[in-house]
């Protein structure tokens, strides 16, 4: 039970037309979202297993993407660990994580039970999806994670992250291990492959990104051979030019900033997802299909051989208030164009 296009991009077999997911792909943009936000809170649609399955399945009925994606939250794993965490409407956590707050966080084995909800609505999602579409599942970068917990929320600086580089690589070993069991989770409830979205990496030097971030990923990836994604924004070939590589990891995600023709062409042992400009899908229709067409054109130029892993998405995620009409326009027309 799985999409053709999307096993083909895993196994780096040659394809005319790349499979189509995005991130935030359910999400606010969207009235099937919007429709059910308006009787439940964010925290019980992420929660209760059959309202996250309704959401995650939305999109994939009304825009035919290929892939569904978990509908939950990067920072659950931080509230497992005991760190309290509301949505008002951002997330907010109720305390800054320090080295003296560290000994203080729940056990693995008693945190890993407060993030089975996630294999339940991965499930779910699994038995209602059609049986030609895909499921994938995800997890927070540790880095990404590490900037909530100091800063008890999003801020743009990352001060309070970069200046206590000791205490994440303290905070990394207890979150990697909480990743792989939420990661064996999503998977056993049938997740094809689990990414993980580093959102806040690119914040980092490129030193810094392959001294702090990039063993722990490995670490996950060693373990999940095959099986584990990565995502990380604003990050450049300095930065995750060495995860091209790394076999046991499923396949890399790149935002808009790159080339993509240019990437596929690369060395590389997995797939390749991304990276249209989110900010275009606000274009008038005739003018964005202009811009998909010269975004198209270096790729569609390459051989099927070359392309082979192109998993075609956005360089992030969906916009609040993007046009509907405009994601179904894209998925259209990428189909069209690959196809002649």
């Amino acid at each position: 039970m799985s999409s053709l296009r999307f096993q083909n991009a895993l196994e780096l077999k040659a394809q005319n037309v790349p499979p189509i997911w995005f991130m935030r792909q359910a999400g606010r943009y969207h009235r099937h979202y919007q429709r059910l936000r308006e009787r439940h809170g964010f925290m019980e649609l992420c929660k209760e297993p059959e309202l996250a399955a309704e959401v995650a399945l939305g999109p994939v009925a009304d825009f035919d993407f290929d892939v569904a994606i978990l509908f939950s939250d990067l920072l659950f794993p931080l509230e497992a660990l005991g760190m309290g965490l509301v949505y008002d409407p951002g997330p907010k956590l109720d305390r800054a994580l320090t080295a003296k707050e560290l000994p203080r966080l729940r056990p693995i084995d008693e945190a890993v039970e407060h993030l089975k909800f996630q294999k339940a609505a991965v499930q779910l999602t699994r038995e209602r999806l059609p049986k030609n579409k895909s499921l994938i599942g995800f997890v927070g970068g540790p880095w990404t994670l590490f900037t909530y917990a100091v800063g008890t929320g999003h801020h743009g600086d990352l001060i309070n992250a970069k200046t206590q580089f000791s205490l994440f690589q303290d905070f990394s070993r207890v979150l990697v291990e909480l990743l792989k069991r939420n990661i064996q989770l999503q998977l056993d409830g049938g997740a094809e492959i689990v990414m993980v979205f580093d959102t806040a990496a690119g914040e980092l030097s490129p030193h810094d990104f392959n001294r702090l971030c990039v063993p722990g990923i490995r670490e996950i990836a060693d373990q999940f051979k095959g099986r584990i994604g990565y995502y990380s924004r604003q990050t450049q070939r300095a930065h995750v030019g060495p995860l091209f590589s790394h076999k046991n990891l499923a396949g890399v995600g790149i935002d808009h900033r790159w080339g993509m023709a240019d990437v596929l062409k690369s060395e590389r042992s997995g797939f390749v997802q991304g990276n249209f400009d989110q900010a275009l899908l606000f274009l008038a229709p005739a003018d964005l299909e202009r811009e998909i067409e010269q975004w198209l054109a270096p790729i569609r130029d390459l051989s099927f051989d070359v392309r082979a892993g192109w998993v075609c998405g956005l360089g992030h995620g969906v916009l609040p208030k993007t046009p509907e009409d405009n994601v179904r326009r894209f998925v259209n027309r990428v189909r069209e164009l690959c196809t002649k």
